[in-house]
């Protein structure tokens, strides 16, 4: 019984219809449960109290679901999808480092614009199917964007394997993380800052050590050949060039190693503290 003491039956010929609902049989009757797409798919018409119902639903940034038995609809139920923690501040400080955001999403215009808005997103794509995320990635992606998806669920996975950077929340599905190139070890958004981050100073270190390697080596190169004793009687003994050599090695490696100094962007942690080793 449930908890007004009303008996559930045990339906019948489950049904679960991706990115639309669910249908079923209950007691002999076919019900549905689900979205606009679910019903018009069963050729079950929607009365115009319940749209204007569903409308004030979506407005208050809430996904509407229909449900229907036997052909007609009895009821609308309203499911709040609260954003993630911190989302609002992520998205605000990565709209200051010029990147583009679209909010990817099943739910209706309504409901995905209320939701986008409440955190600062300006581009939404709404009512995409989980088979069509990873197409609106290719769109995306034939425009000359390179594309970082961030996502948790198995519905994700395609789009993360296809985006240039596949970014897995730690708590989603195995799927999700095993399609990622880049895993969050816990769900807090402010994460994907951290990563980002890191992931531009190693790039940025890695050039800083390509510019010095290089001009060491052309400097000290043709000194230890002899190239300007002619010229200018400079030489470097065999043993003073293998330290060279060694040396060179070891402050490319010193100033990797200082990439354990990083801190967590400041804009978004009050109280920066060194990145965990």
């Amino acid at each position: 019984y449930g908890e007004k003491g009303v008996e559930l039956s045990t339906p019948e010929n489950f049904e679960a219809v991706s990115g639309m609902g669910i249908s079923c049989t209950v007691k002999g009757k076919s019900v549905l449960i689900g979205n606009r797409k679910l019903m018009k798919l069963n050729e079950t018409s929607i009365p115009p109290e319940i749209e204007n119902e569903m409308s004030v639903i979506e407005h208050q940034a809430k996904t509407a679901m229909l449900c229907s038995v036997d052909g007609r609809v009895v009821g609308v139920i309203g499911v709040s999808d609260r954003p993630r923690d911190n989302a609002e501040l992520v998205v605000k400080h990565l709209k200051k480092k010029g990147i583009l955001i679209w909010l990817v999403t099943g739910d209706n215009v309504n409901t995905a614009k209320s939701i986008a808005s409440s955190v600062g997103i300006d581009n939404v794509f709404a009512e995409v199917l989980p088979a069509d995320k990873k197409i609106k990635v290719e769109e995306l992606q034939s425009l000359g964007h390179t594309v970082a998806m961030i996502g948790d669920g198995i519905n994700d996975s395609p789009a993360l394997a296809q985006a240039d950077v596949g970014i897995a929340i730690g708590a989603g599905t195995q799927i999700a993380i095993e399609a990622a190139d880049i895993v969050l070890m816990s769900s807090d958004l402010k994460d994907v800052v951290t990563a980002l981050d890191i992931s531009e100073r190693t790039y940025n270190r890695i050039k800083w050590n390509f510019v010095w390697a290089f001009g060491y080596n052309t400097l000290a190169i043709p000194i230890a050949a002899g190239v300007f004793y002619p010229i200018f009687k400079l030489s470097l003994p065999p043993w003073v060039a293998g330290m060279a050599m060694a040396l060179s090695s070891v402050s490319v490696i010193s100033s990797s190693l200082l990439l354990r100094a990083c801190y967590k962007p400041c804009l978004l942690y009050t109280s920066p503290s060194p990145r965990d080793s």
